[in-house]
């Protein structure tokens, strides 16, 4: 049996998440967030957020990220967001601008006048030890992979505080991202999964993006990999250094003014409902009651 367990569920740009208070309670196991992610027995949703006390001195808050499998992630950046909301809506934020604490550092949030958030989300990291990438030319930008059976891409390997190798492609919509995606995260060249991101190029201020994430497959959007797609092209030089990114779920804001600074992600938060989750046998299934969304300032669902 499960005990009734309250949560949000949040989406940004069609990545929808269930989202925990944590403050006063357990981490959920692996088994849990598996039922909380399940589209038909639980609530449903790409990943698990769960808010904590924060971390550095800074910071309002802290996050965890957990997989649809179960999985601890380490960055989230449409998640990241939905976290900036709810600790919004809950109170715990001194103003529309703080700091909070991830898996893989301290990031500071800002609420725009369109209710777009910006969060920094750290400086790009190429280096292939760091993502990691075994068993190629680690001064290479560009990596030359065969996966056999006739795939054989080129790769920009990029971590956004979790890995990604992002691939360009002539039509993001025609792209085999199920195929590919599946081969390079069971790749030996990626020992710790990856996320795969395919990228069309459609104007220097413009691109399109599908990718395909380690623990739920292809989501409406990434953040994480928006940032890395985009950070890939600016790079080389391939597009400007402030971007929008149009994925399957809507669009995102990309700004990474020169190769030594942080990357932002700006884009919207929705909170979708409140619930209770709970397993009644008896009902022969896993139940979310739920229960009026107060709105605020700001945030709207």
């Amino acid at each position: 049996m499960v005990k009734p367990l309250a949560f949000s569920k949040m989406h940004g740009a069609g990545n929808d998440f269930v989202v925990l208070d944590l403050r006063d309670s357990d981490v959920p196991s692996p088994a849990l967030c598996r039922l909380l992610a399940d589209r038909r027995r639980g609530v449903g949703c790409d990943l698990i957020l769960g808010v904590e006390a924060p971390r550095s001195p800074t910071a309002v808050a802290a996050y965890r990220i957990w997989t649809a499998d179960g999985l601890p992630s380490s960055q989230c950046g449409n998640g990241a967001r939905c976290i900036a909301a709810w600790v919004m809506r809950a109170g715990l934020a001194p103003g529309p601008a703080f700091t909070l604490d991830s898996p893989s550092g301290s990031h500071r949030v800002a609420f725009g006048s369109d209710d777009a958030i910006r969060i920094d989300m750290g400086r790009p990291c190429f280096d292939h030890d760091a993502l990691p990438v075994t068993g190629l030319p680690p001064e290479q930008a560009l990596l030359s992979i065969d996966l056999g059976d006739g795939l054989h891409l080129s790769v920009s390997p990029v971590a956004i505080g979790n890995p990604h190798a992002v691939i360009e492609v002539d039509d993001v919509d025609a792209a085999p991202v199920a195929l590919v995606g599946l081969a390079l995260q069971a790749s030996p060249h990626f020992p710790k999964t990856v996320n795969v991101g395919f990228v069309e190029v459609c104007a220097r201020d413009h691109i399109r993006l599908r990718v395909f994430e380690f623990g739920a497959g292809e989501t409406l959007a990434c953040g994480s990999g928006a940032c890395a797609a985009a950070a890939s092209l600016m790079q080389r030089g391939l597009i400007d250094r402030g971007v929008r990114v149009s994925l399957r779920g809507g669009d995102l804001r990309i700004d990474w003014p020169d190769s030594q600074a942080s990357i932002a992600l700006t884009g919207p938060a929705r909170f979708v409902f409140d619930g209770v989750f709970t397993d009644d046998r008896t009902a022969d299934g896993l139940l979310a009651r739920l229960s009026p969304m107060p709105r605020f300032p700001g945030i709207h669902s």
